[in-house]
């Protein structure tokens, strides 16, 4: 771990020479390895942020490195993370590690004096595909300009690429010896390779030998009272506004019906849908081919086995519903079939084909008088918008001007009303379905102005708090279907556990769990198995029961009794058994490499002392929050 900050009267001493014994060991185990290496210009006056030892830790280094991370967790999560997000997250202090571990590297090869020559650095850059020309050798001329638009020198280039080579250099030397005990790849593949057959009785109200009773409005009541924080309503904001939305303007609105005949020709497509067939079609290389498999067809065996000796699949010759011109030539046999069948050979874009119509689709027409209502509304839809937005200037300079909410109901004949507005409540007014009205009331605090809000839908509105309202019990009455529920759920899983209950002790004693009910069987499935409709606690508990232990297995909605019937030892000779052996062997040895490299560059640290400059870290992340 890294010390705190200090003076450079409080710089450790040199090491001691125990650790210069141990590095030289590890250099025996040295073997070339060359990595990629790339640097940012950061720009300004300060040039570190720090140091380990003797080395600092160049402050370009770590913006770019940040600048990184940033953009990569940025395409991870699919939306642009601003620098403060990333420190909600720790990332800027995961980049700032990782960079004071590779200084704590580079410190200490320049400590033992391990460096790379020359040639290895020519054969570095040689190997950089953007310093290549179209032939594949070493172009100069493109390697000094991609340094120079990067505001880099040669110089300070091949210092940072040789200094990287010496940094991979002495990490593999720390790792390379490290292999997966086979203690450890045995026990992994024994857990992730073992699987277990169970049986499984799902409990419902229906397994009751009595149906529940309905609850009295007295333990409806009770219920409630007890448990008056889950009706209780949070905090929220009474809110006035005013609005003028789509819906409520565009039933006055006139239509033209020019325009209307105009939509409906636009979409004869959508409105006009002639006959179809659902088909499937198997191609062939030959005419002779295809008439060989025809005739296979006509003895009796079946279109399904035609495709699976091709090693297709159904979904592979699926055409979908398709018109008679969409199948060309073959358009007249496929519809000249009057019930479901097989017609061909026939010609077809991917040579002689048989083709399998399963389905007539009967041709759907709507005229345009069935039409014309929806493209009204639509068109009245349009222009209610288009009179909204040429209002919203005028609401602006209003609201500038200091007009109350009443006065813009009036002149711009808005609707006023006010709503009590709680974040994530399920019992919100409607006009809080709009995205924009919700964000603006989030925002909403006491002697804000109201301000022009555009609603998704093209709607206008305009918004005022009023006042805060306290958290408030939601009425009896209001939630009495959610406490009957609520009450319900509640007698029926002690229902379901007493009788399950009742019978775990007479399966343990020998009695069969079908005695009991349908019971689903499993018959092998491993860690990582799927069991429908089933909570994920169900497998979790099967591969934590002993053979023949019965166990209840409880979740909101779910009640359940597993018994465990067999335990399968993981395979070891089948491919994949060889396959996930070798998985597990390749990343534990990964992993241990990581925590080896960990705990030595953590060792490198805390020994040749670390100065962090806080104020040039806190430049570098000014700089990229801008």
């Amino acid at each position: 771990m890294s010390k705190a900050p200090h003076t450079d009267e409080d710089t450790p001493k040199k090491k001691r020479r125990g650790a210069s014994v141990i590095v030289w060991v590890l250099m025996a185990m040295l073997i070339a390895g060359l990595g990629g290496f790339g640097v940012t210009n950061f720009g300004g006056g300060v040039t570190a942020i720090g140091a380990v030892g003797d080395r600092e830790i160049n402050v370009n280094e770590y913006a770019s490195a940040l600048r990184q991370e940033l953009d990569a967790f940025s395409r991870q999560v699919g939306q642009p993370i601003g620098l403060a997000q990333a420190q909600a997250l720790g990332l800027d202090r995961q980049v700032l590690q990782s960079v004071i571990n590779r200084t704590a590297l580079d410190n200490e090869a320049d400590r033992i004096g391990l460096s790379v020559g020359d040639a290895t650095v020519a054969a570095k850059l040689s190997g950089i595909a953007s310093f290549q020309s179209v032939s594949g050798g070493f172009d100069r001329a493109a390697y000094r300009d991609i340094l120079q638009r990067n505001n880099l020198t040669e110089a300070v280039y091949e210092q940072g690429l040789r200094a990287d080579t010496a940094r991979q250099l002495l990490q593999t030397a720390v790792t390379s010896g490290i292999t997966t005990p086979a203690a450890l790849t045995d026990t992994l593949a024994n857990w992730a390779g073992e699987t277990r057959g169970f049986e499984v009785l799902r409990l419902t109200e229906a397994s009751l030998p009595t149906p529940l009773p309905a609850a009295t409005d007295a333990e409806l009541d009770a219920y409630y009272k007890a448990n008056i924080a889950t009706y209780t309503r949070p905090e929220a904001k009474r809110i006035s506004y005013v609005a003028l939305l789509p819906d409520d303007l565009a039933k006055d609105m006139p239509t033209d019906e020019a325009a209307l005949q105009a939509a409906y020709d636009a979409k004869l497509s959508e409105y006009v849908i002639p006959e179809k067939r659902l088909v499937e079609r198997l191609g062939f290389a030959t005419e002779a081919d295809a008439a060989a498999a025809k005739a296979r067809l006509d003895a009796g065996e079946s279109f399904d086995t035609l495709v699976a000796e091709r090693n297709l699949t159904l979904d592979d010759v699926d055409m979908g519903d398709v018109s008679k011109s969409e199948l060309g030539a073959a358009g007249d046999a496929v519809f000249a079939l009057t019930s479901p069948g097989v017609v061909g050979p026939l010609a077809s874009n991917v040579g002689p084909a048989l083709f399998r119509m399963n389905a007539i689709l009967a041709a759907q027409e709507t005229t345009f008088e069935q039409a014309k209502p929806d493209l009204a509304k639509e068109q009245q839809l349009e222009a209610a918008r288009k009179a909204i937005g040429d209002k919203v200037e005028a609401v602006d300079d209003l609201l500038a001007g200091g007009a109350a909410l009443t006065d813009l109901a009036k002149e711009q004949g808005m609707t006023l009303a006010s709503t009590d507005y709680a974040a994530g409540a399920a019992d919100n007014d409607t006009i809080t379905d709009y995205k924009a009205f919700r964000e603006a009331a989030d925002k909403l605090a006491e002697g804000d102005f109201p301000e022009a809000i555009l609603l998704e839908d093209g709607g206008l509105v305009a918004l005022q708090l009023d006042s805060i309202i306290p958290p408030t019990p939601r009425p009896f009455d209001t939630v009495k279907d959610q406490v009957a529920a609520a009450v319900h759920a509640e007698a029926l899983a002690k229902a379901l556990a007493a009788a399950a209950a009742t019978i775990k002790t007479a399966v343990e004693a020998g009695a069969s769990l079908g005695a009991h009910g349908i019971v689903e069987r499993t018959a092998q499935i491993d860690r990582q198995g799927l069991v429908k409709d089933t909570p994920p606690e169900l497998l979790t508990a099967v591969f934590e029961m002993a053979p023949n232990e019965v166990r209840l297995i409880e979740t909101p909605g779910f009640a359940a009794l597993v018994k465990l019937t067999t335990v399968t030892a993981a395979a070891t000779d089948s491919e994949d058994a060889k396959t996930l052996r070798e998985a597990i062997t390749i990343n534990a040895a990964r992993a241990i490499s990581e925590d080896v490299m960990a705990l030595y560059t953590t060792a490198l640290t805390a020994e040749a002392g670390i100065t962090l400059d806080q104020a040039a870290i806190n430049a570098v992340h000014a700089q990229l929050g801008q």
